[in-house]
């Protein structure tokens, strides 16, 4: 195995000479050791069935889901795909709500470890998939800003960033993630297992307690905007079939670029 970080970028490697499919035990101590020192990891041409996707997956704790499809196709018992899904259905509209800089779940009790995406087909352009490095974020905040968000949190909310950044208002479903709860998190995160600390913000991220509203989403979409403002902390992965990208979802912000 080959592990070679991305030139001038803060964080990220790509991981070659491994089947992600066949893993050894050894092999994967040393991707879960590569993952939390890079925040990201890009292993080209793995070509992850559902189901092998689901099992890597699986290897990092037990799974939010697996082996789902994102995109504007459904999947045919053929192995064919259907229509493209209208733009203006409530799937499509989510899709282009993640087109704004976010991390995973945070509007569930329990948001996500990390985040594993799979290239199947791919458009002729857009489509490219952003990461943005919140370590070296907080790391680079002067020290007034980060005394002031030491101890302040914020709710995060589906239901919020999907009005805020789309305009939409989605039927609320006990088992979806529009579900009318909100979960107060810190802008500041310790990193649970390297000890780090990196900024914890994004979309679903507003209502700062004790903050006047306006001045909450000022002080967030600038620490959002601080974090993505340097080049060495943003990375583009244009997509090929059979890739598989692995970030860290605690201290990784992403995003997707718009496609036709």
């Amino acid at each position: 195995m080959k592990i070679t970080p991305v030139e001038n970028k803060v964080f990220g490697a790509v991981v070659t000479d491994v089947t992600l499919a066949e893993l050894t035990d050894d092999e994967f101590a040393r991707i879960k050791a590569a993952f939390l020192e890079y925040g990201f990891l890009v292993f080209p041409g793995q070509n992850l069935s559902d189901e092998q996707s689901a099992a890597f997956g699986e290897r990092f704790g037990e799974l939010e889901f697996g082996g789902t499809l994102f995109a504007n196709v459904e999947k045919q018992e053929d192995g064919g795909w259907s229509e493209v899904i209208a733009i203006d259905s409530q799937r499509m509209r989510t899709n282009v709500g993640n087109e704004a800089w976010h991390t995973d779940s945070t509007y569930k009790p329990l948001s996500s470890k990390c985040g594993i995406l799979s290239a199947v087909v791919v458009p002729v352009e857009g489509g490219e998939t952003q990461l943005a490095d919140m370590r070296a974020g907080y790391d680079a905040l002067d020290q007034a800003t980060k005394n002031r968000i030491a101890n302040v949190s914020a709710y995060h909310s589906a239901e919020y960033s999907q009005a805020n950044d789309v305009g939409d208002f989605p039927q609320r479903d006990e088992n979806s993630i529009y579900h009318g709860e909100a979960y107060l998190r810190p802008l500041v995160k310790v990193h649970p297992d390297t000890g780090r600390k990196n900024l914890f913000v994004g979309r679903h991220a507003f209502g700062i307690p004790g903050l006047p509203r306006e001045e909450s989403k000022h002080l967030i979409r600038s620490l959002i905007d601080f974090v993505v403002s340097d080049a060495a902390r943003v990375y583009k992965h244009n997509w090929k079939p059979g890739d598989t990208l692995l970030w860290d979802n605690r201290a990784i912000l992403h995003c997707a670029e718009p496609y036709d």
